[in-house]
């Protein structure tokens, strides 16, 4: 089973595509919302939510009208009607996890853009699959947590699905355009993750020992959220890369290669056995991943320029050092043992992140709680949500007795 195997869902009545874009305010969601409100032609905002930032929901809201906005909290739901009402703006506010899931399914909503950041997208992303939507995948965690039953749920609904994070979109570019039956079926030899090194890249354990949260933050590349660029120093965002990209080419962990690729300018590659390396290449802007995505399997305009391969001037590559950076080598292991294994790692390292960003653990103790508490679950199947979910509760329990007793 493999993302290739999707269905094309389009419209055939000429009217615009409805979309939800669950995680709206987040840098996934405003990009998103930057390609659509070029092709009003092609797409209409049906619905999108947030969890707590009413503000830029609201502002979003009086730009784009949608017929539909989610927010976590009842009393964010009331203040933002309150203030559409007053801007004669018709946009239906609702609350709570179950609308969540309810207008990532709406029978109104064609495609639906998955960037709730963390576990709580699995559910919402999970009901978009079951409801048989174009989803446009940038939640990684949902296919972390629970690959298996989110590829089978894939197939049974023959929802289409679509990656996309840079490098996981621009492997799908770079493959065969139906390729069931196993990457060597095809003569696919390795699939090539480039990753840029984040913004500690050379630093040994001592100098990363004290790093603050606002340099973790300051990516050299990409402009994202708080949590994801924390992610990416760490390299666990590569991690999370490489279990996602299990699940969705159909690979096994030893057939992907991580390769440190600081000007961010080739997504990632894919090697073929008969000596081949194709790449995608383009300027480091999530506009372009997204306008595949939802025009697939055409092409439209991103709003993002030509790559200038002059001004780039040269590509270096140089392996991960797993060494400073042990969380590329906790996600390889979380795959290879399987189970509840990739979801236990995902539920520690979003607490530890945490942690850090609130400034209570240093750089290099999120590895460190994150391999405590999968070494604390060692066994557990992922055949079921419920299962999933209890572990990632667990997960979540462990972590923060390690902090507890960490601080004291």
């Amino acid at each position: 089973m493999s993302v290739a195997a999707v269905n094309s869902t389009s419209r055939e009545n000429g009217l615009p595509k409805g979309v939800v874009v669950l995680g709206a305010t987040g840098s996934i969601g405003t990009s998103t919302l930057d390609v659509i409100s070029r092709h009003p032609e092609l797409y209409r905002v049906h619905a999108l939510t947030a969890h707590s930032s009413r503000e830029a929901l609201l502002q979003q809201c009086l730009k784009h009208r949608p017929d539909v906005a989610v927010i976590d909290s009842a009393e964010d739901a009331g203040w933002m009607a309150a203030r559409l009402q007053e801007a004669g703006v018709a946009t239906e506010m609702h609350h709570g996890q179950r609308a969540l899931e309810e207008v990532a399914g709406a029978s109104e909503a064609d495609v639906v853009m998955a960037a709730i950041v963390g576990a709580a997208g699995l559910l919402p992303t999970l009901a978009a699959v079951r409801a048989g939507k174009r989803v446009l995948l940038a939640n990684k965690e949902a296919l972390v947590m629970s690959g298996n039953l989110f590829m089978r749920a894939v197939e049974k609904s023959g929802a289409t699905l679509l990656p996309i994070d840079s490098e996981h979109n621009a492997i799908f570019q770079c493959l065969p355009g139906h390729h069931r039956g196993g990457l060597v079926h095809h003569g696919v030899t390795q699939l090539l993750l480039t990753a840029s090194g984040g913004p500690f890249r050379g630093y040994d354990r001592e100098h990363l020992a004290t790093v603050t949260p606002d340099q973790a933050c300051a990516h050299p590349n990409w402009s994202m959220g708080r949590k994801i660029s924390v992610d990416s120093a760490t390299l666990m965002n590569k991690g999370l890369e490489l279990i996602e990209a299990c699940w969705l080419f159909d690979a096994r962990p030893d057939q992907i290669q991580v390769v440190v690729h600081p000007q961010s300018v080739i997504h990632s590659m894919v090697a073929y056995s008969d000596g081949s390396v194709l790449a995608q290449l383009g300027n480091p802007d999530m506009r372009t991943p997204i306008a595949y995505g939802l025009s697939w399997p055409d092409r439209i305009d991103s709003g993002v320029e030509t790559l200038d391969l002059f001004a780039v001037a040269r590509l270096d590559f140089e392996p991960a050092d797993e060494r400073a950076f042990p969380c590329l080598r906790l996600a390889r292991e979380a795959m290879a043992c399987g189970g509840v294994q990739p979801a236990v790692l995902n539920a520690a390292n979003e607490v530890a992140v945490a942690a850090f960003l609130d400034g209570h653990i240093g750089f290099n103790d999120i590895p460190a709680l994150v391999e405590q508490v999968r070494e604390g679950v060692t066994e557990g199947g992922a055949e079921t949500l419920e299962a999933v979910l209890e572990a990632d509760r667990h997960a979540r329990c462990l972590a923060r007795a390690w902090l507890e007793r960490k601080n004291g």
